[in-house]
């Protein structure tokens, strides 16, 4: 079955659960508008408006395992969203993957399968 659904799937090839995301849309007949958010990250205004989407705070959205989440002191719990949402800006590695994006909601694909929700909204 072909769904005519405009997916965004923000991508890491680099990672599994990007990859098994893709790969279940494809395998559903949705070939999504691949955002490679490492080669173009997204400014802070579309990371608020992402945010928005997915109804959570940027601090739900950072990768904590990553060198960077360390290194710039990001657990730090008095740190503000802006602050959060700038380090993403500059350390995009630090944003959780992948992110499926349909309309006026978001997803994380964590696990892969989440991404499959959009099919039917």
């Amino acid at each position: 079955m072909k769904h005519t659904a405009k997916i965004a799937l923000y991508h890491n090839p680099r990672c599994s659960k990007s990859r098994e995301a893709l790969k279940l849309l494809h395998e559903q007949g949705v070939e999504p508008e691949i955002i490679l958010y490492l080669e173009t990250p997204p400014d802070a205004a579309s990371l608020k408006q992402l945010l928005g989407k997915l109804g959570i705070g940027a601090r739900a959205l950072l990768r904590k395992g990553e060198d960077a989440y360390q290194e710039l002191g990001l657990a730090d719990e008095t740190l503000s969203e802006t602050a959060l949402i700038e380090a993403m800006v500059k350390h995009p590695k630090l944003i959780e993957r992948p992110i499926a994006v349909k309309d006026q909601l978001a997803l994380i694909g964590r696990p892969p399968e989440n991404v499959l929700q959009l099919l039917n909204r």
